[in-house]
């Protein structure tokens, strides 16, 4: 059967193609009890507005491209669902591309690959300032996590708050030596704001720390790079106490390791994630982890995004977030989680 059309929509109504047009775009003026009897013949009808006819008219898609660099680690993928509903309660269709490295994550804010779609949310893995100096941006930018850039609207994450209240819950516990768990794309030296959070929770409470208890994965997934790396510390011989792994899907693999290496958790080694993930809450024993506040991320770059949409073209803003620390029972035995 053929889809419907506005002159299918229009016959019904007793109006023409052009009003059904104006009510189904939401311009002109057209009178409320005509409106409502467009509305009406169209869901008789089951007609739909063409996305694409209506960008030709309106030079709009009514689209957005949310980008993530992985959906196989939990939190891109909850980020990403997340952005998807709330574009969706806002009436706009969401595209999903996947930006492995820095060069596809600068494609989509530049326009390259994301050509098709009003404005873009990115949750950059490697985008920088020096790869977005002098470019051009050409439709409204987001940018979700990670370092903030100066090129568009950024929502940063409390990651030193969040990795702060990790570490000094573990010191607060009488742990000292605590292992870092880090991924291989930051092996030279650890950095950034989880890393300064780490160090400033040491140094508050007179604990050096010992880069000798900084292991690393070969990537974030948590099926083998959270396990490689802590093998590799049990294997060195270094004495430890705790863990402090930079996001859950690290935690989970470092978990299985010092299970299958005879170590008890919290008893011998207390763990704590990074992102509170869903897998969390099932791990065995439930992990404790930072909650960077997602859902709230997940506004105000919406919330960014449509202002630049209907017209803001103020200068760009950072807007920063805080992060609560989930206590269970990878930390403290007694925890109800």
């Amino acid at each position: 059967m053929r889809p419907a059309t506005l002159a299918d929509v229009a016959a019904i109504a007793g109006v023409s193609a052009k009003t059904v047009s104006n009510v189904m775009l939401d311009r002109g003026r057209v009178a409320e009890g005509t409106r409502q009897r467009v509305l009406s013949a169209a869901n008789q009808v089951g007609y739909r507005p063409n996305p694409a006819g209506r960008g030709l008219s309106s030079g709009k898609t009514g689209r957005v491209a949310i980008v993530v660099p992985m959906l196989y680690q939990p939190y891109f993928a909850e980020i990403a669902e997340g952005l998807i509903l709330a574009l969706g309660e806002q009436g706009y269709a969401t595209t999903l591309r996947i930006a492995p490295n820095a060069a596809a994550e600068l494609a989509a804010a530049t326009g390259v690959t994301t050509g098709d779609v009003d404005g873009v949310i990115l949750c950059p893995h490697g985008l920088n300032d020096d790869l977005l100096a002098d470019r051009e941006l050409p439709r409204p930018f987001v940018q979700l996590g990670g370092p903030p850039t100066r090129r568009g609207d950024c929502v940063v994450m409390g990651e030193r708050e969040g990795a702060y209240a990790a570490a000094r819950h573990l010191l607060d516990l009488g742990r000292r030596r605590i292992a870092l768990v880090w991924n291989a794309s930051d092996a030279a030296a650890p950095g950034g704001d989880r890393y300064r959070g780490y160090l400033d929770a040491l140094a508050d409470r007179g604990v050096e720390p010992d880069s000798s208890l900084y292991v690393y994965g070969s990537d974030w997934d948590r099926r083998m790079s959270g396990y490689e790396a802590m093998v590799s510390l049990l294997l060195s011989g270094q004495t430890f106490d705790a863990a402090l792994c930079v996001n859950d899907a690290l935690a989970v693999g470092a978990m299985r390791a010092l299970r299958s290496h005879g170590r008890r958790i919290p008893d011998d080694v207390a763990v704590t994630g990074f992102d509170d993930t869903a897998e969390g809450r099932f791990t065995t024993p439930s992990l404790t982890t930072v909650n960077p506040r997602k859902d709230e991320m997940v506004r105000l770059a919406v919330e960014m995004l449509l202002e630049r949409l209907g017209g803001y073209d103020g200068p760009f803003r950072q807007v920063r977030t805080g992060a609560d620390l989930v206590v269970r029972r990878s930390t403290d035995p007694s925890s109800g989680e």
